[in-house]
């Protein structure tokens, strides 16, 4: 079964998790913005052995410490979708706008579509992208443990911002809809910031897409 711890990084309260397989004790971190050295230390404390990077998405608290941890743990760097491409060349100018330590470049090993798959240890987390926020967002699924790992898609009670470049408002509502409503009710998401909550309960009572 796969678990998850979230540990809040960088002063923008970035929700990083380590994910892991509690048969194997292979992991995985989601967006490590930042606060390195903590990641590893709460990593070490649960027992997990990293084995991989995943990016839902490439803006710099997200992603900001992605290249370091990368080249210091030899691991490979899994997503986003190719959109995200122009968001990657600029983490320099990122960090530099928004007051971050500088972000090492990276390339992905390895970019993901819609329809993929990632393997963490015995777990199998499914892929869906969901642009809108930006073009290369990319959402974590796992059946199994009726949760998702959703980026800054969508957040308890609001959804992702789409006013930076190359995101839509349109086109983020179509990918909350149209690819996280049918993973279920039933299934929890942890946001890229702020409390986890249920696409059921979103539905219900979220502003910006309930009903839909």
């Amino acid at each position: 079964m796969l678990r998850y711890h979230t540990v809040p990084v960088t002063p923008f309260q970035q929700n990083c998790s380590i994910v892991w397989c509690d048969e194997t004790m292979e992991g995985a971190v989601i967006d490590p913005g930042g606060d390195l050295p903590r990641l590893q230390a709460e990593a070490a404390r649960l027992g997990v052995r990293l084995t991989q990077i995943l990016l839902t998405h490439a803006h710099i608290d997200h992603a900001g410490g992605t290249g370091t941890l990368a080249r210091t743990l030899a691991l490979p760097i899994i997503g986003p979708h190719p959109g995200d491409q122009f968001w990657i060349d600029g983490l320099a100018q990122q960090a530099r706008m928004f007051g971050f330590a500088p972000a090492e470049p990276f390339t992905p090993t390895r970019w993901l579509a819609d329809g993929d798959t990632v393997a963490v240890g015995r777990s199998v987390l499914a892929v869906r992208h969901c642009p809108g926020h930006t073009p290369g967002h990319v959402v974590f699924h796992s059946a199994e443990a009726q949760r998702a790992f959703v980026g800054d898609v969508l957040f308890a009670g609001s959804i992702g911002r789409t006013d930076f470049p190359g995101g839509d408002h349109d086109t983020l509502i179509s990918s909350i809809t149209g690819r996280l409503w049918p993973m279920g009710d039933e299934t929890v998401f942890i946001p890229g910031h702020g409390p986890e909550s249920s696409f059921g309960v979103e539905r219900q009572h979220n502003p910006y897409v309930g009903g839909t």
